[in-house]
């Protein structure tokens, strides 16, 4: 039972570091990256798909990403879908092809986005720290039902403790890399 318990905290903490390294692929750093568009959602006849299911997504450099279209038509959904996100990039047009050129990042907007990733860590850390509360609640429980004794119980929670340290260093490693990668020139 208490090999669940754990097993299942395990889980969920590692969970919440994924989702975290994920949500960080979409901010934008002074790299150019596919991940940035990826979430972007294209009104395709009527329904809106994912920009990867209507269209190729390339790194054509370091600063620049190209966008083609499968379909001639989708040209200017794709320009609409991009001009409407959060991105805040202007698509350039030639025939078939969208080149979005991403500029450097100010200093100021590099500090803004540090204080982001600081934000977006501390909130995955709180999710983590939810996991180990239920944990250990479970273990409580099974102790005051008596299906477990006091040792296992503190043996239980002291382990439980030491995956969460684990994966609220995996969050502090991930923001100190991306802040690496945002204060990189």
């Amino acid at each position: 039972m208490l090999e669940e318990i754990k097993k299942d905290a395990l889980t969920r903490m590692n969970k919440s570091v994924e989702a975290f390294r994920h949500d960080l692929t979409k901010l934008r750093t002074g790299r150019a990256t596919t991940a940035l568009v990826d979430h972007l959602k294209v009104n395709y006849y009527g329904s809106d798909m994912p920009l990867t299911q209507v269209a190729s997504v390339s790194v054509s450099d370091a600063r620049s990403l190209t966008i083609t279209p499968w379909e001639k038509g989708m040209v200017s959904a794709v320009e609409k879908a991009i001009l409407a996100s959060d991105l805040g990039l202007t698509p350039n047009t030639a025939g078939t092809v969208i080149r979005i050129n991403l500029p450097p990042l100010t200093e100021e907007r590099r500090k803004e986005l540090s204080k982001h990733v600081h934000a977006e860590g501390e909130n995955a850390k709180v999710a983590i720290r939810n996991v180990r509360r239920d944990a250990i609640q479970h273990v409580k429980e099974l102790l005051k039902e008596k299906q477990v004794t006091e040792d296992e119980s503190h043996r239980a929670e002291d382990e439980i403790q030491k995956l969460t340290d684990k994966a609220v260093k995996d969050v502090d490693e991930v923001v100190k890399a991306k802040e690496q990668e945002l204060m990189a020139v």
